[in-house]
């Protein structure tokens, strides 16, 4: 709405609220000025005296010539009466509150204008109609703004902060390489730093294909030398861990996160998830494999061994939670057994700003080898907008759905229309 008009109705109100308090009185007085009270004193005086002369008179007491001229006598009296000011015959006094009140209707009004115009900001009103443009940044403007701090680094590279916010500036653009080059360069100049380390190793991981092995791993490593609790450096290490079937090293990681969340949060719910799902993995992953290949060898469509399984389908938004949405915030999209753990047996994140979007999930986006979405008989896939762009479910993010369905369906639509409580 403009500000301006809104202002203006305002400003009149206030003022039309104060002269109608002004006035008030004077109506009163008015009222009051032309009620005949004081004239019908008057008149019932002059006719008791009246009456009691004629009393008299009947009694004997006064002659007809001494009641007539005692009677010409009161008249004469109560016409002086009504002649006096304030009598029925003056109309100044009763003119009075009318004048006052014209005086208020035409100068209150005007002495606010004036007033205004003189100690107020008029200029505020007409600055309030341009709305400032300047926080309406479009992408073309962002990544031109991070090309410029890009700029402005080679000219100062000892700027440990400039390439951290560069770091950052890349991966909210999923432009991931270049977001871990920008982290190794600020890892250089802040080398005691694990959130730092952290951010490095899950930014080179998503460059080089969603896997921490290698490098990333490595880096994550470092981080916990550094802090052996640092919990994003533990959660990265539990699932390089898983990647390489490492089922005890990856518990280990687990448990020590575990042990430093809250009892009873939605973290600790989450892990406590992870470490039952970790060691059901570690007990399956003997003998049975060897008993379950036949079996796989036997499926005459391949699709028990996960070949060509995929999920496809659309995730969206609802209109009610848009303006909820930041463009920056991150966006997973999971496919989980129908029983059993939550665990998800493949993940594909993305950006809000994404939305709407196609989506595909398949085996190669598993979160350990040895959990196949291809091996489940039925799946509910979940998408989330997380806003504080971890993987954990809290409070404030925006989740939504699908029916149960089976791998290798199509078509699946998710609406993301609940709020996280």
């Amino acid at each position: 709405m403009n500000p301006v008009p809104v202002f203006w109705i305002l400003a009149l109100a206030l003022v039309a609220a104060t002269v109608v308090t002004l006035l008030w009185p004077l109506v009163r007085a008015r009222r009051a000025a032309d009620a005949p009270a004081g004239d019908d004193a008057a008149a019932a005086v002059f006719r008791d005296q009246k009456r009691q002369l004629d009393d008299e008179y009947a009694a004997g007491a006064l002659s007809a010539a001494e009641r007539d001229a005692a009677i010409d006598e009161l008249a004469a009296r109560f016409g002086s009466e009504l002649a006096l000011p304030g009598g029925a015959g003056d109309t100044s006094t009763s003119r009075a509150p009318w004048i006052a009140a014209l005086v208020v209707v035409a100068v209150v009004p005007a002495a606010a204008v004036l007033t205004y115009v003189a100690l107020g900001n008029p200029d505020a009103l007409r600055t309030a109609r341009a709305p400032d443009a300047s926080h309406a940044l479009t992408q073309s403007q962002v990544v031109a703004m991070v090309e410029s701090l890009a700029q402005k680094l080679k000219a100062n590279p000892d700027d440990a902060n400039g390439w951290a916010l560069l770091a950052r500036s890349y991966a909210a653009l999923q432009r991931f390489q270049e977001s871990a080059d920008a982290y190794a360069e600020a890892a250089k100049r802040l080398p005691g730093n694990p959130d730092l380390l952290a951010d490095w190793a899950d930014a080179l991981a998503m460059a080089q294909g969603r896997t921490l092995q290698g490098k990333p791993a490595e880096i994550a490593q470092r981080a916990l030398a550094i802090d052996p609790k640092h919990r994003k450096s533990l959660a990265l290490a539990a699932t390089a861990a898983m990647e390489r079937r490492d089922f005890d090293g990856a518990l280990r990681y687990w448990k020590t996160l575990a042990a430093d969340l809250p009892a009873g949060s939605d973290e600790a719910r989450e892990i406590a998830s992870v470490i039952a799902e970790v060691e059901a993995a570690r007990t399956g992953a003997g003998g049975k494999a060897k008993r379950a290949a036949p079996a796989v060898a036997a499926a005459p469509d391949g699709a028990a061994s996960g070949a060509a399984v995929t999920l496809r389908g659309r995730v969206e938004v609802a209109p009610a939670l848009a303006s909820k949405a930041a463009p920056d915030d991150a966006v997973f999209v999971f496919a989980r057994p129908v029983d059993g753990s939550r665990m998800p047996l493949a993940v594909l994140r993305l950006r809000a700003r994404d939305l709407p979007r196609e989506f595909t999930l398949d085996d190669s986006m598993g979160m350990a080898p040895g959990v196949k979405l291809s091996a489940a008989p039925q799946v509910i896939v979940e998408a989330r907008i997380s806003k504080s762009g971890n993987a954990t479910p809290s409070s404030g993010d925006l989740s939504g759905k699908s029916a149960a369905v089976k791998p290798g369906a199509a078509g699946v639509r998710i609406v993301i229309d609940q709020v996280v409580p």
